[in-house]
Order: C-alpha cells, then structure tokens, then sequence
C-alpha cells in the first residue's frame, strides 16, 4: 500500500480551503516562529502573539505535572525513532498524543480504573490550542532576513518533532494498540502517565502544605 505523504501545509482551522492563519503585521519573531510549524511541519496555528497551536487537526495533547510525565517517559523507556513530540511549560509537561484522542481519555480512564479520581492529567483536543513551543535552536529563518525568533515565553520542546518525518505517524493512538509499530499504543501511555500522576499527588498530600506550598506572609 503507498503512503502519501502529509502536506507540508497547515489544515485550514476556519474551513474555508487555501485559508492560512496570518500573524500580526510587523513581528518578525512571529513570523519566523509561524513559518516553522506552518512550513516546515504543516501545522496550522491560531492568529496572533505569541503563537499558538490548533489542536484536534494533526495532533492532541495530554497535559500532566512535570514530574509525573518525567517518571512516566522514564517508566516507557526509549522509543525508536525520534519519538513523539514533547514539551513542557510552567511545571506541566505537554505529550503529544494522536488527533481524537482527546475525546476518548475520559472513557479511557474510566476503563482502566482511574475514573473518579482527581489525577491533575487532562487532554487538549478540538476547538484547543496551546502555545507554540520555542523550535528547537537552529531551526527557524527570519521572515524576510528581518529580526530573529523570540523564546515563546516559557513553553520549550523536551522532545521536538522533526521536519522531513511524518510526525503523526509517531503519536500515541487507540489505534497502535497491539500493531508492534512505532507508536505506543495509547492504552499504555495513559495507564503509564495516570499511575504516576496518582503517586505525585499521594506524595504532596502526605507532605502537608508546610511542605508543599510556600509560606504566606500578611
């Protein structure tokens, strides 16, 4: 069976085909981030500054504490390949899971024992957006040989996907479940990344808040 490569161009948000999302006039910085992600990775982003990822077209994203994702990838071990994409921002860790699978952690986790609980892990799917994390240094031009990227505020790639590599194709999906390729299987990165997310919040919970939050001072 022949595999026909994704477009090195963004799916239209609006619906409307050959519609691009266009940043603000005059920001070079943008610019160049945008061109990155639209161009070089064909992933549609939202108007505006800082820039930001559509969700729920190419890929989802599941949204847990730092330190529950780092176990957790740890847990997973390597991957082969560059992996899926993975990134973090303001003490949460960003994993990029298959499109629609936003919509199936609930039932997911209900199915595996962990519905009911309040694990602090969530899914960012259709109609979402997260901002676009700074590409990987090296990576963006500047728009028109004007300026240089900016940092994208705090978000950095963990695990940056690549251009050139059809990144879907790396995503955790209900459907990798059991095919031995090089996806893991949803199931298993969910069960994997609930376990640790429920072992960090026991771990707070039994430090107390003199431990576990900062002092307040009136």
């Amino acid at each position: 069976m022949a595999i026909v490569p994704l477009p090195r161009r963004p799916l239209d948000p609006s619906g409307v085909p050959g519609a691009v999302a266009r940043d603000v006039p005059g920001d070079p910085a943008c610019d160049a981030v945008r061109w990155w992600y639209e161009n070089d990775l064909g992933w549609a982003t939202v108007p505006g500054a800082p820039v930001h990822l559509i969700t729920g077209l190419r890929f989802d994203v599941l949204d847990v504490p730092e330190e529950a994702g780092a176990a957790a990838l740890r847990h997973l071990g390597p991957v082969p390949g560059p992996g899926s994409p993975v990134a973090l921002r303001g003490g949460r860790m960003l994993l990029l899971v298959a499109a629609g699978c936003a919509e199936e952690l609930p039932g997911l986790l209900e199915w595996l024992d962990w519905g009911g609980l309040d694990l602090d892990l969530t899914a960012v799917g259709t109609g979402g957006h997260l901002v676009a994390p700074a590409p990987p240094g090296g990576a963006v031009r500047p728009v028109g040989g004007r300026g240089k990227a900016g940092s994208q505020g705090a978000a950095v790639w963990l695990r940056p996907p690549e251009p050139g590599c059809e990144v879907e194709a790396s995503l955790p999906s209900l459907s990798a479940l059991g095919g031995g390729g090089v996806a893991p299987d949803l199931v298993r990165v969910v069960d994997t990344v609930a376990t640790h997310c429920h072992r960090v919040r026991l771990r707070r919970a039994s430090t107390g808040p003199s431990e576990s939050q900062p002092l307040a001072f009136s």
